[in-house]
């Protein structure tokens, strides 16, 4: 009896975690002009916020990113679309640039973290 209690949680966890998925490419960060500036979710964007878009993530999504340059690391919260830059991957808010120490520089390279979707 136990024997079976133990395969059908092992058999349950493996069916409803979810893995993490790991992208790299360059971050770029808004400009001030669209702060106050409705996203693609509807929300109003504000530079104080760690928020960033991008292209396919569903809205919601919590992100880390990690500047590979000085390894420092940010979470944000998918909230809009972009960026629309090629060869760009994600736009972060200037609180979250901040964070990763890229104001500066304006683009750095970076590696994004999430949870992806149930294992079936």
């Amino acid at each position: 009896m136990m024997w079976r209690i133990t395969c059908l949680a092992l058999i349950m966890s493996l069916v409803s975690c979810s893995h993490k998925i790991v992208e790299s490419g360059k971050a770029s960060y808004y400009a001030d002009k669209f702060d106050g500036r409705q996203t693609s979710n509807g929300e109003i964007f504000k530079q104080r916020k760690k928020t960033a878009a991008h292209r396919t993530l569903p809205f919601g999504t919590k992100v880390t990113v990690k500047n590979l340059s000085n390894g420092r690391t940010v979470k944000v919260r998918i909230n809009d679309r972009g960026p629309f830059v090629k060869g760009r991957m994600i736009d972060l808010s200037k609180k979250a640039a901040k964070k990763l120490d890229m104001v500066n520089a304006g683009v750095a390279d970076v590696e994004i973290k999430y949870k992806g979707g149930s294992i079936k």
